[in-house]
């Protein structure tokens, strides 16, 4: 399936743009997609010089951009913005280094005019890293 690049659907951009590609995409509830690292982002410098890992909190906002541009393929909530409402049960189960690729799954539930649900696991080479379940809201963009 050749989707829409993720720059073409999502807002953000770089250094903020944490996905790679979108490969599966069931609007607006379910989409696959990946993150490809690579050595030369500027966090891994500083997290940590020695022993560079990738933030948790940039393993929920790369699920997060998952679930914005499964939302924001569909024309229901053209001119909508998700912002993120509240992450809960977030676990990370393993470290990921540079140059790793980060699989991303997301499924949203109980989405409204005003915001949702969802939950998002992020793998690497088939194995756990970090699962969380999200919130989020809806703004008008202007």
């Amino acid at each position: 399936m050749n989707l829409p690049k993720p720059e073409e659907i999502i807002p953000h951009r770089d250094p903020f743009l944490f996905l790679t590609e979108v490969t599966k995409l069931e609007v607006p509830k379910f989409a696959q997609g990946y993150w490809q690292l690579t050595e030369s982002e500027d966090f891994f410098s500083g997290h940590f010089p020695d022993f560079p890992t990738l933030p948790g909190v940039l393993m929920c906002e790369s699920i997060a951009q998952l679930g914005a541009y499964t939302l924001l393929s569909d024309s229901n909530f053209e001119g909508l913005l998700p912002l993120f409402g509240g992450v809960d049960n977030v676990r990370f189960r393993r470290r990921v280094s540079p140059g790793e690729r980060l699989d991303l799954s997301v499924e949203l539930s109980r989405i409204s005019a005003r915001g949702g649900k969802g939950n998002g696991k992020a793998y690497v080479n088939g194995e756990l890293a970090c699962n969380c379940d999200l919130m989020f809201v809806f703004t008008q963009l202007d």
